[in-house]
């Protein structure tokens, strides 16, 4: 006997990819002109990227809908369920990628490039090449313009902020069990508990990032040190926004009645990325901040 076939929705044309395309022209150009030298162009580039954004955020909106619309009409099948869970894999394995270099360049920094300019493996240059105050010691809290800053401790906020993460996965948890056993009312106050600590986390890095640069020194140019830390905990606290923004959109749908104990995967995919920023979090805190 021949099986059916499973329904694979195929949908129409939209315009929502060129627009995510010239939204990321707008911002790759509006950042290369801002870091330029002339105060002129600094300004066309400030406005430039502004515009690139607006227009990402409304191609989200848009073409993020269609999605959801064409989820709730039932056009979706399992094979569709299966290609998007592919999707999001494969999404989160590039983002894995993609910290995985930049932690990469520290462990360079630290483990090969600052031992070598001390003087480890016979390099004979270093008393040509490096100031004479230069310390082979990470961090380097001196610059070769002469300038001192601080290291960031592990204590105070990082470690408040370890924390909130942490209790964070494990509430996005308890919401996700919620959700699998009908329990709406629990759903809502565990992804309530979710949404606060992770908006909490961004709020205390932003009084971070002030402590370290009124008080510390600490700033992206000082140094290879600065550098790394800020490009690190920077990128992290965009993917922890993104996640939050996802997380909230999950809520307001919950709110809407959406989402059922076995067809969910919006929320398991939103789930899914918090947990990865969680963990990312972990590693920075242990080779950033304590090590």
């Amino acid at each position: 006997m021949t099986q059916p076939y499973e329904k694979y929705y195929v949908p129409a044309q939209s315009i929502w990819p060129i627009v995510g395309a010239v939204g990321l022209f707008l911002i790759a150009m509006g950042a290369g002109l801002s870091v330029q030298q002339i105060d002129s162009e600094q300004s066309y580039g400030l406005w430039i990227l502004s515009c690139g954004f607006v227009v990402i955020v409304s191609m989200m909106f848009g073409w993020f809908g269609n999605v959801i619309q064409e989820s709730m009409d039932g056009l979706y099948s399992a094979q569709m369920d299966r290609s998007f869970r592919q999707g999001m894999s494969w999404f989160i394995f590039s983002e894995v990628m993609f910290f995985g270099a930049f932690f990469g360049a520290l462990f360079y920094a630290r483990m090969i490039a600052v031992p070598w300019l001390g003087g480890a493996g016979n390099n004979e240059m270093t008393g040509m090449v490096l100031w004479p105050e230069f310390e082979a010691v990470w961090p380097l809290v001196k610059t070769p313009a002469g300038t001192t800053t601080e290291a960031m401790g592990w204590y105070g906020l990082p470690l408040l902020n370890t924390l909130i993460l942490v209790v964070s996965s494990i509430t996005l948890h308890f919401a996700h069990v919620s959700l699998e056993k009908e329990r709406r009312s629990a759903l809502k106050l565990w992804l309530a508990i979710t949404l606060v600590l992770g908006f909490s986390f961004l709020f205390f890095q932003v009084e971070e990032y002030v402590h370290a640069y009124q008080e510390m020194g600490l700033r992206l140019d000082s140094g290879i040190y600065g550098n790394t830390f800020f490009l690190l905990t920077g990128f992290h606290g965009l993917h922890v926004t993104l996640g939050a923004v996802m997380l909230s959109i999950m809520f307001l749908r919950i709110l809407k009645g959406h989402f059922s104990a076995d067809k969910h995967f919006g929320f398991m995919a939103s789930s899914w990325y918090w947990h990865f920023v969680d963990v990312v979090w972990l590693c920075l805190f242990v080779f950033v901040y304590v090590l």
